[in-house]
């Protein structure tokens, strides 16, 4: 965890909630005809929403899931984005693949570039 990251933690929880709700509808807003592409995507969709609602963070509705355990989280599912393609044989379709790459890469960005609370406590 960055201690001096640009993003605040309120603003990483609500970036989740978005991209959990983005990855739920993705699959029927860009017309992806490959079922493992949306199978995956809609159990990250879900993923995301839940971690995001029970962790501890401020936008969390019940604060369950401590902070570095959601960012060891984090750092996991970008991680899976960006090998969702190759793992689950939808590399072959473009829509889908380049959402996965760069919702990774998106993910991983987000998760290094936020003042999380443990690092504000410590320093």
């Amino acid at each position: 965890m960055f201690k001096n990251g640009p993003i605040p933690v309120f603003m990483h929880g609500l970036i989740e909630y978005f991209a959990g709700v983005l990855f739920l509808a993705a699959p029927f807003l860009l017309d992806w005809d490959k079922p493992s592409a949306t199978v995956v995507s809609m159990v990250v969709g879900a993923v995301i929403l839940v971690v995001a609602a029970t962790s501890d963070l401020p936008t969390a509705i019940t604060k369950t899931i401590p902070e570095p355990v959601h960012v060891i989280a984090d750092i996991a599912l970008a991680t899976l984005l960006l090998a969702a393609p190759f793992m689950f044989g939808f590399n072959d379709k473009t829509t889908p693949t380049v959402f996965f790459l760069a919702a990774g890469a998106a993910h991983f960005a987000l998760t290094f570039g936020t003042r999380f609370r443990e690092a504000e406590k410590k320093g």
